[in-house]
């Protein structure tokens, strides 16, 4: 147990908590040179400084900026910010939060969540959008967007993978329990059957759980694969389910190289009269269009997805 618990300390000691300035203009969405003028002009950071007098900010830094930016976006001059007592800028947060507009604070209350770990914070951000919102509403609005900047902060090393997971593990709990519910009415609907999966060394879940939690509201029956599943998996499910969808969401796998293949094996080797695949996600930018027809379809977003259910 000790031995555990050195490790896990370990390895919180290595997750990031100091931060750039690029780091700061990429969470926050403020351009570097203009955090710069900011904080010459009006004194509303103090950053740190390396040897080399390279600026580095901590957590409350990252927060207020964060404040700050939300105020700016709302209409308040940064010279009057500036001049607020320290106090002041979360209150009037509050009060804009309070006026309804949710969306951008609640982004960056999961990003702050998100870069302290902090489940407590996830779970009250994630209880007030449901007092104005719907699960659906919270998914599109707040999750997608803010799944779709997390995405471009791992690829600019500004948030570590031990972040990414952390916070996709809370949102897959939501997710779980959301289908849950649905899953508790028997299906409506017997003229299809969907499949749901992740190709071989596709990883990448939570928009496909997304799509079933819809597939099961709209009163389909459904089978959940899951991530990493060999074609073989599929054609043993045709052995026992006929009139079958196959719905499968390429993040990063295949990669563009091999997309095409893996999409002519599926045809090859899955499809039949009675059953038709779905393509969504980033890597079927890179299919072939000479590879769609009437049963074999891709999906630009997954509102366009879930408006053919």
């Amino acid at each position: 147990m000790l031995l555990l618990f050195n490790l896990f300390r370990q390895n919180m000691n290595n997750v990031k908590n100091v931060f750039s300035i690029k780091d700061l203009e990429n969470l926050s969405g403020i351009k570097a040179h203009t955090i710069r003028i900011w904080e010459k002009r009006y004194n509303v950071l103090e950053p740190m400084r390396t040897e080399t007098n390279i600026r580095l900010y901590d957590l409350a830094s990252l927060q207020k900026l964060l404040n700050i930016t939300l105020l700016h976006n709302h209409g308040y001059k940064i010279s009057k910010i500036s001049k607020f007592p320290p106090e002041k800028i979360p209150a009037l947060v509050k009060e804009i939060i309070s006026e309804k507009s949710v969306k951008t604070h609640a982004i960056n209350a999961f990003k702050m969540a998100m870069m302290n770990f902090d489940q407590v914070l996830f779970f009250t951000t994630y209880e007030n959008l449901l007092s104005e919102k719907s699960f659906r509403e919270v998914f599109y609005e707040v999750f997608i967007p803010l799944m779709t900047e997390l995405g471009l902060l791992w690829q600019s090393d500004t948030i570590t993978p031990a972040h990414e997971h952390f916070i996709s593990y809370l949102i897959k709990q939501k997710l779980l329990i959301n289908t849950e519910k649905v899953q508790v009415l028997p299906p409506t609907k017997t003229d299809k059957v969907f499949v749901l999966y992740l190709p071989m060394n596709e990883i990448h879940e939570l928009g496909l759980m997304y799509l079933h939690y819809e597939v099961v509201s709209s009163g389909y029956h459904t089978i959940y694969l899951g991530e990493s599943v060999p074609i073989d998996s599929l054609k043993d499910l045709k052995k026992y389910f006929s009139n079958i969808v196959f719905v499968t969401y390429m993040t990063v796998e295949p990669d563009k190289e091999n997309v095409n293949n893996y999409v002519i094996s599926v045809k090859d080797q899955v499809l039949d009269d009675d059953s038709e695949v779905w393509f969504i996600g980033k890597m079927t930018e890179y299919i072939e269009n000479s590879h769609w027809d009437t049963k074999t379809r891709r999906f630009q977003s997954i509102v366009e997805l879930v408006n053919e259910l």
